[in-house]
């Protein structure tokens, strides 16, 4: 499952922790949140949030800026770009879907179990 997903957003030049970050930001859109808050409504609680956004910075999908409420903050906004490049991906996602439509409910569950596990 994991290679089909690197290979899939390869195809965008994104990761699926960054695919994660551009859907929170589109969700927040027009407002910008926090590195701290990303990271909080992140699938893989132990990425690099802050490492992540300066990736998609660099790829020109968010704006950080900082915060006015507390200088140690970075805000972070989806840019034109970022919402752009969901708008390709979304119709083609159905792909990603459809590899966990073939668990039934309590199979899926049991994964869920299973991972929680792993991680502790």
């Amino acid at each position: 499952m994991f290679n089909k997903q690197r290979g899939f957003f390869k195809n965008y030049g994104i990761t699926a922790q960054q695919y994660n970050v551009l859907r929170i930001l589109k969700g927040q859109y027009p407002n910008a949140i926090s590195t701290s808050e990303i990271k909080s409504r992140m699938l893989d609680k132990n990425s690099d949030s802050s490492r992540i956004v300066d990736r998609l910075a660099g790829k020109n999908l968010v704006h950080k800026s900082n915060c006015k409420s507390d200088k140690r903050l970075v805000d972070v906004s989806i840019s034109d770009q970022g919402l752009h490049l969901l708008s390709e991906i979304e119709p083609h996602s159905l792909e990603l879907d459809n590899t966990f439509s073939k668990l039934d409910i309590e199979e899926a569950k049991e994964l869920n179990r299973l991972l929680d596990k792993l991680r502790g």
